[in-house]
C-alpha cells in the first residue's frame, strides 16, 4: 500500500477511536458532573528526542496516551539518542513541518489538543539569534587617572569573548565628587581624548555584553544563543524563523509555550537607558558606580528597585504582551512560566493566555502509609502560595484556565507510585491551578527496547512504565476533579496585594530573578506570605493582585472587580508593606470612596525608587495625614470612605470579621478545600491531608436547597445529608486520609437524585480466605514462575531472584467463599499494603481500579452469598527492573547532552538500588457497613 492510503487509513481508524472514546465518554458522564472537554483532561509534555519521529509511530502513541485518558500533549524537541543519529529530522525544517501537521491533524481526529514549545529546549533562542540579539550583560570597567594624565590604553572590553560587545557610556567619579559624563569623549577606536585638570578620578566604562548563554537541551536545528528577552527587536528576529517555517500560516496547535525564565546573568539591554530615564525620570549613568557596588546602602536599594522595575517592564512589553500578540496572530493562545523571571509575576503571568506554574520536588502529607522516601527530598518543597501566583493571575485578569508543569523531581527516576502523584496534583488544585501537564513523556519508536526513550528529569509517564494500565485511575481523577475546577468563576472573596517593591528594595546584587528555588530570600519572611498561609488555613479563599493589575479594578456594589470576565471580590487586603507608589495608595483609596472594604494591616511609610523622591514622599504623606481613623474594638480602626471604607488592624482576620466576612469553619477538620460559583451552584473541592478519617458533619458558609455528593476518585454521586442553619449549610461527608470530595450546592432541591450512600457502622471486617494464584502477566526481564499462596504476599518476598528483578503486573486471584450478612448494605474491599497499584475484578466484573490511599472499594454490588471470586491486578514500579540492567551492564542510558541523572544530578546508577517491595501484601479483606 502506498504511504499516503495507509496514512489515510490509519487516521480513519483514529477519527473512528476517537469517536467511539467521545461517545463512551458522554455516556458514562453523569449528568450531576460537568461536560468534558478535552482541556478537562490532563495533558503531557511530549519530548521528541532529536525529532526521530515517523507519522506510524506518532499516531500510534497519541492512541495509547488518548486510551490513558491524556487530553492533550505539548511537542517538546530536545536532544537526541545515540544511533539514532539518521533519523534526526531537523527543528522547522519542511519535513518536521510535516510531523507538526500530521501530529496535528491525527490529535484533531481523537479530539486532542496540542501545543507546541515556541523553541527547542530551554530558554528561547536558537541559530537566528546572532550576537546582536542575543541575551546582554552589562560590563563594567574600571580606570583611575590623576591631574594632567592621559588614559594610555583604549577604552574596549577586556573581557574573553567579548568582541561583540557594545560601548554605552563613560561615568567619571573625581575625589571631591563631581561627576561627569565622558562618553562623548571616547573614539570609535577606545581613545579617551580626556585628561582631569585636578584631583583623582575614578572611571566606569560601560559596555553590553552578551551572556553567551546557548540553548539548554537544544534539539537538531535548534541550537543557538538565548534570546535577548529585553528586546522587542529580538523577539522578532526569533520569531522570523517560526514565520518563515510557518509560511505565516495557523500550524493549527491551540497554544505556544514558554519555559520557566532560566536566563542566567541576563541583566543589561541595548537601549535600557533610554527607558530607564523615560521611566523613572532620571539618568542612571551617574550613578552607576552604586549600581554595581557590592555596598548595602538605603540609596542603593533605592536605585536597584528603580533599575528592577524598568527590567520587569522591558519584560513585559518587549516579550510577554508582543508574544501574545503573534501567538494570535496564528490562531493560538500562550501558556508561560513567568516564575524565575526578573520581573513582576503577576504582571508577566496575567499578559498570557494560560498563565502556568510548577511543582519541583515533593511535600509531606501526614496520610497514613504514603510513602515518602528521604532520598527523593530536594532542597525546596513546592510551596502552594508560590503556585497561587499564576492562578491568581489567571482570575485577576480573568482568563479561565491556570496551568502547572506537574511532577517534575516527585521522586527519583522509576520510583513514582500513582498514590504519590494523587496528594501533590491536590495540592496544586487547591492552589486554584485546573489545567494539569504531566511532566512528562518520551516519543518511542516502536523498535525501541525497554525501558524506551526517556528524559533525564522524571517522572516517567511513558506506556513502558509498570503502572501504565492503571494511569486512567489518576487520569479520570484528575478529568473529574477538573471538570468543576473549569465550570464557572473562581469564588474567592478576598484580594490581597502583593508589595513587590518591598522585595525589589534590596541592595544586594542586580537582578533579582523570582525563583521556586529562592522563595527563602523573596517571598517567605514577607508580611504577605505569613498573611495568605494564615488566611487560607483559616479557611479563606484569596487571590493576588499587584500594583498594575489594580489599576484597572474598579467598585460596584460594595465588590472589587479586577476585569471585565472575571469574578467579583469582596474586601481588597493590603498586608504590611513598607514601600508603595503613590499611585497605587491613591488607587486604593479611590476604590474605598466607590464602595469598597478596604483593609489596611499598617500604613506604608515609604515610596520606592529614587526619581521625584521629595515630591513623591510628600504626596504620600498627605494622603495618610487624610485619614483619620476612630476605635470600633478588638484592635480594629474604621474610617468611612465615600461609599465604602478603610479598616485599620494589625490582625487581618479581626478586620475580615469586622467586614462580615466569614471563613469556612470545615479547616479546622485539618480539610483544605477551594470553591467554584456557576451561576446559582456552588461547588467545595475538599481533599483529606490529614492522618485521621473525617466522619460527621462540616459547615459552609452557603444556603443550599439541595446539596450532592461527587466521589472523583470513582464518579459517584448522590443526595447528600445536610440541614440549613441561617445561612450556612451543614453537610454530611465521610472522608479517609487520602480522600477527596466534591460538594455542589444547589439553590433549590433536585428532582430524582439518588440518596448518596454514606459508610455507617462499621460490621466484622471478613478476612479473604482461600488458595491465592500469583500468576505473572506482564513485564520483564523475564517472567517469574507463579506461585501458591495461603495469604497474599509481595513478590519480592519470592525466593526466587526473577520476582526480585521483576518490573510489570501479577495477578493475585482467589475464590472463596463469603457468608450472608443480612444488616449490611454496603461492602468495602480492602487491599491493606499494595506496592503500588491494583486494578480489581469481583466474579468477572471489572470494579474498577485502585491506585492511591487508602486503597479501599465499594463493591457489594458484585458480591454474592457463597462462592465468589477475587482477582487483583497488581502493578509496582519500573526501579527493580532498572537495577537488574544496571547491575548487568546493560546499557540503557544513551542519551545525548545530560544522558541520565538521578535526582541530585549525578550520573544515575541503580545498581546498588535497594528491592522496591512489590506486590500484593494485604492482608486483604471486606467489611461490610450497615445503613
Amino acid at each position: 500500500m502506498e504511504d499516503s492510503k495507509k496514512r489515510h487509513v490509519v487516521l480513519m481508524i483514529l477519527l473512528l477511536q476517537g469517536f467511539f472514546i467521545l461517545n463512551n465518554e458522554a455516556r458514562c458522564q453523569s449528568s450531576v458532573w460537568p461536560q468534558v472537554k478535552k482541556e478537562m483532561h490532563p495533558w503531557i509534555r511530549w519530548w521528541w528526542m532529536a525529532n526521530a519521529v515517523n507519522e506510524n509511530d506518532i499516531a500510534t502513541s497519541l492512541n495509547t496516551y488518548n486510551q490513558a485518558g491524556i487530553g492533550g500533549v505539548e511537542i517538546a524537541p530536545i536532544y537526541g539518542v545515540k544511533g539514532y543519529e539518521k533519523h534526526y529530522i531537523p527543528y522547522l525544517s519542511p519535513q518536521w513541518m510535516n510531523m507538526l501537521g500530521y501530529t496535528v491533524k491525527t490529535a484533531s481526529g481523537l479530539n486532542m489538543g496540542v501545543d507546541l514549545t515556541n523553541g527547542t529546549g530551554w530558554p528561547f533562542g536558537g541559530p537566528q539569534i546572532t550576537p546582536p540579539y542575543a541575551a546582554s550583560k552589562l560590563i563594567v570597567q574600571t580606570y583611575q587617572l590623576a591631574k594632567g594624565q592621559a588614559l594610555s590604553e583604549k577604552i574596549t572590553v577586556k573581557a574573553p569573548n567579548q568582541e561583540s560587545a557594545t560601548f554605552q557610556f563613560l561615568t567619571a567619579y573625581s575625589d571631591k565628587g563631581e561627576v561627569l559624563q565622558l562618553g562623548d569623549k571616547v573614539s570609535a577606536d577606545g581613545t579617551l581624548n580626556w585628561s582631569p585638570k585636578s584631583g583623582t578620578w575614578d572611571l566606569y566604562a560601560c559596555f553590553n555584553g552578551k551572556t553567551w548563554q546557548m540553548v539548554k537541551r537544544s534539539s537538531p536545528g535548534g541550537e543557538g544563543y538565548s534570546l535577548n528577552h529585553f528586546s522587542k527587536e529580538a523577539l522578532t528576529r526569533y520569531l522570523s524563523r517560526f514565520d518563515q517555517a510557518f509560511s505565516n500560516n495557523p500550524p493549527g496547535v491551540r497554544a505556544f509555550y514558554n519555559d520557566s525564565y532560566e536566563v542566567y546573568g541576563a541583566d543589561w539591554s541595548e537601549d535600557f537607558l533610554s527607558l530607564f530615564h523615560d521611566r523613572r525620570g532620571y539618568d542612571l549613568r551617574p550613578f552607576i558606580r552604586e549600581l554595581v557596588s557590592k555596598d548595602s546602602s538605603e540609596r542603593q536599594a533605592r536605585l536597584k528597585s528603580d533599575y528592577r522595575e524598568t527590567m520587569s517592564e522591558m519584560l513585559l512589553e518587549n516579550f510577554t504582551q508582543p508574544w501574545t500578540a503573534w501567538a494570535h496572530k496564528y490562531k493560538g493562545i500562550t501558556r508561560n512560566q513567568a516564575h524565575g523571571s526578573p520581573g513582576n509575576l503577576l504582571d508577566l503571568y496575567a499578559a498570557v493566555d494560560i498563565p502556568e506554574c510548577e511543582t519541583f520536588g515533593s511535600s509531606y502529607f501526614p496520610i497514613p502509609r504514603l510513602r515518602r522516601d528521604s532520598a527523593d527530598i530536594r532542597n525546596v518543597d513546592p510551596d502552594p502560595v508560590m503556585l497561587k501566583f499564576a492562578s491568581s493571575a489567571a482570575h485577576v485578569a480573568g482568563h479561565n484556565l491556570a496551568s502547572c508543569e506537574t511532577f517534575t523531581w516527585l521522586t527519583e527516576h522509576f520510583k513514582t507510585s500513582l498514590s504519590q502523584c494523587k496528594s501533590e496534583v491536590e495540592q496544586v488544585f487547591l492552589s486554584g491551578i485546573n489545567h494539569v501537564f504531566f511532566h512528562g513523556t518520551t516519543y518511542t519508536p516502536k523498535d525501541a527496547a525497554w525501558p524506551g526513550w526517556l528524559f533525564y528529569a522524571s517522572v516517567d509517564f511513558t506506556p513502558h512504565n509498570s503502572f501504565w494500565n492503571h494511569l486512567p485511575g489518576l487520569t479520570s481523577y484528575i478529568t473529574r476533579v477538573q471538570s468543576v475546577l473549569q465550570t464557572g468563576k473562581p469564588d474567592n472573596e478576598i484580594l490581597i496585594y502583593w508589595p513587590v517593591y518591598d522585595a525589589w528594595n534590596n541592595p544586594k546584587g542586580m537582578d533579582l530573578p523570582l525563583k521556586v528555588h529562592n522563595i527563602d530570600d523573596w517571598l517567605h519572611p514577607t508580611p504577605f506570605y505569613k498573611n495568605v498561609v494564615q488566611l487560607q488555613r483559616a479557611g479563606y479563599c484569596l487571590d493576588f493582585v499587584s500594583d498594575n493589575l489594580l489599576k484597572n479594578a474598579s467598585s460596584a456594589d460594595g465588590m472589587v472587580l479586577t476585569s471585565a470576565t472575571g469574578a467579583p471580590y469582596k474586601v481588597l487586603v493590603i498586608p504590611k508593606a513598607h514601600i508603595m507608589p503613590v499611585s497605587t495608595l491613591k488607587k486604593v483609596f479611590q476604590l474605598a470612596q466607590d464602595g469598597a472594604s478596604v483593609i489596611l494591616q499598617g500604613l506604608p511609610s515609604d515610596v520606592p525608587g529614587l526619581g521625584n523622591r521629595d515630591e513623591r514622599t510628600a504626596q504620600l504623606k498627605d494622603l495618610l495625614k487624610s485619614l483619620s481613623f476612630s476605635d470600633a474594638g478588638k484592635g480594629v480602626s474604621i474610617q468611612k470612605a465615600g461609599k465604602g471604607r478603610i479598616i485599620l488592624s494589625d490582625d487581618v482576620q479581626q478586620a475580615l470579621e469586622y467586614a462580615g466576612l466569614h471563613r469556612e469553619r470545615l479547616t479546622d477538620e485539618g480539610l483544605g478545600f477551594i470553591r467554584r460559583q456557576d451561576g446559582s451552584d456552588k461547588y467545595y473541592y475538599i481533599v483529606n491531608h490529614t492522618s485521621k478519617t473525617v466522619n460527621g458533619e462540616i459547615p459552609l458558609n452557603v444556603k443550599a436547597g439541595a446539596v450532592l455528593i461527587l466521589d472523583p476518585q470513582t464518579g459517584a454521586s448522590g443526595a447528600a445529608v445536610f440541614s440549613n442553619k441561617e445561612n450556612a449549610t451543614n453537610v454530611k461527608v465521610q472522608m479517609q486520609p487520602g480522600e477527596a470530595l466534591i460538594i455542589k450546592a444547589l439553590p433549590a432541591t433536585t428532582g430524582n437524585v439518588k440518596a448518596w450512600q454514606y459508610l455507617n457502622e462499621a460490621l466484622n471486617p471478613i478476612e479473604v480466605k482461600g488458595k491465592w494464584d500469583v500468576h505473572f502477566t506482564d513485564g520483564g526481564p523475564s517472567l517469574p514462575a507463579g506461585r501458591k499462596l495461603k495469604q497474599p504476599e509481595a513478590w519480592t518476598s519470592f525466593p526466587d531472584s526473577a520476582a526480585a528483578f521483576f518490573s510489570g503486573r501479577a495477578e493475585y486471584s482467589v475464590t472463596f467463599n463469603m457468608p450472608e450478612v443480612p444488616a449490611a448494605s454496603e461492602f468495602i474491599l480492602d487491599l491493606g499494603k499494595v506496592y503500588e497499584s491494583a486494578r480489581i475484578w469481583v466474579n468477572g466484573n471489572d470494579a474498577g481500579i485502585l491506585w492511591s490511599i487508602p486503597f479501599r472499594l465499594r463493591i457489594g454490588k458484585y458480591l454474592k452469598p457463597g462462592k465468589n471470586s477475587i482477582k487483583i491486578e497488581v502493578a509496582n514500579l519500573m526501579a527493580n527492573r532498572i537495577r537488574y540492567l544496571d547491575r548487568k551492564g546493560v546499557e540503557w542510558k544513551k542519551f545525548k547532552d545530560i544522558n541520565i541523572v538521578d535526582i541530585n544530578y549525578k550520573p544515575l546508577d541503580a545498581s546498588n538500588w535497594k528491592v522496591q517491595p512489590s506486590g500484593l501484601e494485604g492482608p486483604v479483606k471486606i467489611i461490610p457497613y450497615n445503613e
